[in-house]
This record gives C-alpha cells, sequence and structure tokens, in this order.
C-alpha cells in the first residue's frame, strides 16, 4: 500500500528500482546485502512490515524477524557505503497514557508485540546507521491494500448496522500524502525521526461516521463500543495521536486535514473502479 505510492511518488524525479517479497526476502542478511552490492543505491527506502497488529502476538519470532532483524541487515548491507536509510514506524511505539500528541522525542514505552517489534526495528536503525530518516505514522489507508476505509465500505454494502470503538484515539493517514512527505524530507536532505500523518485526530468511530458521510451511507447506523468489548488478542494505546509539528516547522509544509485526505482517497477510489 504504502511502497505502491512511494514506488509513483518518487519515480517522477527520481531513478527508483522496487523490490517486492518475491525479489527480496529482506529476513535474509545475503538477500539485503546482494540486493545493495547489486544496486548501488543513494538511498534505500523500507517500506516492509508485518502489520498484523493481532497476528504479533502468536507470531513473535516472524514479527520481530520483519520489523526488527530486517532493519538489522538493511543497515549492516548500507554500512561503509554512504547511502541513506528511509524507514518506516508507528504510533504504536507509544503506550497512549498522554494526553496532548506525541512528539518525536518522547518516551516509547509500546503495550504490544507489534510496538514493541517496530521500537526494535527503530533501534537497529539508530545504532548502526549514521545516515537516516526515521518516519513515524499511523492509521495508514490508501490505494492498494486492505485498510480501515475499505473494510468499512465493505461492510456497509451487507449491513446497516455497525459497531466501532470510540476510546482508541490516533491520526488517519493517506499514503499518498505520506508519500509526498517523504519526497519532501528527501528533497529537502532532512535526517532523524519525523512523525508524518495527515492533520488532526479522531477515534475509530468517528473516522468511520465520516467515511459513510462522505461516501452518502446515511442508512447505515454507527454504533460506538469501547475496546474491552472486542476481545482482541493485542492491546491497542488509547491515545497515539502523533504531533506534526517538527514536521511543519522544518519543511514549512502543513499536511491536509484528515478530513479533507479521506475525500482525496475516495475520489480516487471511484475513479479507478
Amino acid at each position: 500500500m504504502l511502497g505502491s505510492d512511494l514506488m509513483k511518488k518518487l519515480s517522477a524525479d527520481h531513478e527508483v528500482t522496487g523490490m517486492d517479497k518475491e525479489e527480496i526476502d529482506i529476513v535474509s542478511a545475503k538477500d539485503c546485502k546482494n540486493a545493495v552490492a547489486e544496486i548501488n543505491p543513494e538511498i534505500v527506502v523500507n517500506a516492509a512490515a508485518f502489520t498484523n497488529v493481532d497476528g504479533c502476538e502468536t507470531q513473535r519470532d516472524e514479527c520481530f524477524a520483519v520489523n526488527a532483524e530486517a532493519v538489522k541487515n538493511i543497515c549492516e548491507a548500507c554500512r561503509g557505503r554512504d547511502i541513506r536509510i528511509i524507514h518506516f514506524s508507528t504510533d504504536y511505539v507509544f503506550d497512549g497514557k498522554a494526553k496532548s500528541p506525541y512528539r518525536e522525542q518522547d518516551i516509547c514505552n509500546p503495550i504490544n508485540v507489534y510496538g514493541e517489534s517496530k521500537l526494535a526495528g527503530e533501534r537497529y536503525l539508530q545504532s548502526l546507521s549514521e545516515d537516516y530518516l526515521l518516519i513515524r505514522t499511523s492509521w495508514l489507508y490508501g490505494i492498494n491494500g486492505k485498510n480501515f476505509v475499505r473494510t468499512i465500505l465493505d461492510k456497509a454494502k451487507t449491513t446497516t448496522r455497525l459497531s466501532v470503538v470510540d476510546d482508541q484515539i490516533g491520526c488517519p493517514t493517506y499514503t499518498k500524502d505520506l508519500a509526498a512527505a517523504v519526497e519532501l524530507l528527501i528533497f529537502q536532505n532532512q535526517r532523524g525521526i519525523f512523525h508524518v500523518t495527515n492533520r488532526g485526530h479522531c477515534s475509530w468511530y468517528e473516522f468511520a461516521v465520516r467515511i459513510l458521510k462522505e461516501v452518502s451511507k446515511d442508512e447505515v447506523e454507527v454504533k460506538p463500543i469501547k475496546t474491552h468489548e472486542l476481545p482482541l488478542p493485542a492491546m491497542r494505546p488509547a491515545y497515539s495521536a502523533l504531533s506534526m509539528q517538527k514536521f511543519i516547522t522544518t519543511t514549512g509544509k502543513t499536511p491536509q486535514p484528515w478530513q479533507l485526505a479521506v475525500q482525496d482517497y475516495l475520489k480516487n477510489i471511484k475513479c479507478i473502479q
């Protein structure tokens, strides 16, 4: 989902080689070294991740292999080659106890295996690379791949009543906008940690209501429920909104509000259907 939007955006002004999991196993140190040696890139962008939050609880080894050990492999493959690494992490590295949006320097304290694995990946990146861009983002949706917006739209076709949690707060992020932000950070030669999402935050319930409103599905009722009512294996942070202040101040650009991003996305998927 993110990788395809990055390819589309970055290919306009850069020579980009995309490699999917059928072409490279990033869990293999040998595969990573061979790919970097063959292509000899200036920048390596890692958009791969094990993102099944509940699945991570029972598939811990695979989760850590993809989200942490693979980052180590990429760093070691790039070492000594003057290559910048761009890597994506998550709001789930935080515990959700904050009362205001998390800043880049705030203490990480994940409460599930997925968050633990992504934090381990961050630490590999920071300890093994001297030239990196670490981008934390959240609640991704895009044209390709499964996501919350499509799930809500699909369910609304077969039911007139949905239940969605209203006690988890975060920042929905359109991968097209995220890809544009990444291109800007590359163009400006930025390094370090940046939080990048669409502007504003909401609950999953508010997100669902907005989606249905945009497609005029007024007949579908959305019932707010609490997280504890869902028997999910993994805990979720109650509040994981990310502060965009560093990105805005550093780049001089402000991402569009999440509400407008949803409109943009819905127009785009309508065009390709």
